[in-house]
């Protein structure tokens, strides 16, 4: 049965997504492209899955170094989702212009993103025309500081602890997180309002969610 290209795009765009920049270090230099192709796929061991299309340098870089990082984005950052998704000289030659640190991995970690995970590759499938890659996280962070102080690449080499530190600010306060960058509907979106944490028992809780 044939299904229709635009109508396939249509209806996978009703399903609201975050916005990502998976970047990495090849011999060429730096590379990153825009993902909205991204999700977790375990907890023990902890993996997260990435969609490239076959054709990107992206792909082969990360193929060449077997590390990649995804760094999320926020709402501030839509010109750098726009520019790491087309095929630009300001891309690849000058990385977009964005401020970024070294990882723990080598692969460079955007400044001012929600957060950012670092993995090495474990798994190549493919996937049409696109690959998909499967990577082990050995680090992971968000931009504010911890109850203990720690910058963002410094909680990235303090392992599983992050994950309950990084939820604090320097009161023990539940951080005050920027709003995530959106996309919807072939469009790039902001949230109207500040997103408030519902109380959630064990049983309305998705089992997928990690």
């Amino acid at each position: 049965m044939s299904i229709d290209k635009e109508l396939f795009r249509y209806v996978l765009g009703q399903f609201a997504t975050g916005v990502t920049v998976v970047t990495t270090r090849g011999s060429a230099g730096l590379v990153g492209l825009t993902v909205n192709a991204f999700c977790s796929v375990s907890l023990d061991p902890p993996l997260v899955l990435v969609c490239i299309d076959l054709k990107s340098r992206t792909l082969q870089a990360i193929r060449e170094s077997q590390v990649f990082a995804v760094n999320i984005l926020s709402e501030e950052q839509e010109e750098l989702a726009r520019c790491f998704a087309l095929p630009s000289e300001e891309r690849y030659r000058y990385f977009c212009h964005a401020p970024y640190h070294q990882g723990v991995t080598g692969a460079p970690l955007l400044e001012g993103t929600l957060g950012f995970v670092e993995a090495r590759l474990v798994a190549d499938y493919p996937g049409g025309d696109h690959a998909i890659l499967v990577g082990e996280v050995v680090a992971l962070g968000t931009d504010e500081r911890s109850n203990q102080g720690q910058s963002r690449s410094a909680q990235a080499t303090s392992g599983h602890a992050i994950a309950s530190m990084a939820l604090q600010d320097g009161n023990g306060q539940p951080a005050q997180s920027k709003r995530p960058l959106a996309y919807y509907r072939g469009r790039y979106r902001h949230l109207a309002t500040d997103y408030e944490q519902p109380s959630l028992s064990p049983v309305s809780t998705p089992g997928d969610v990690l």
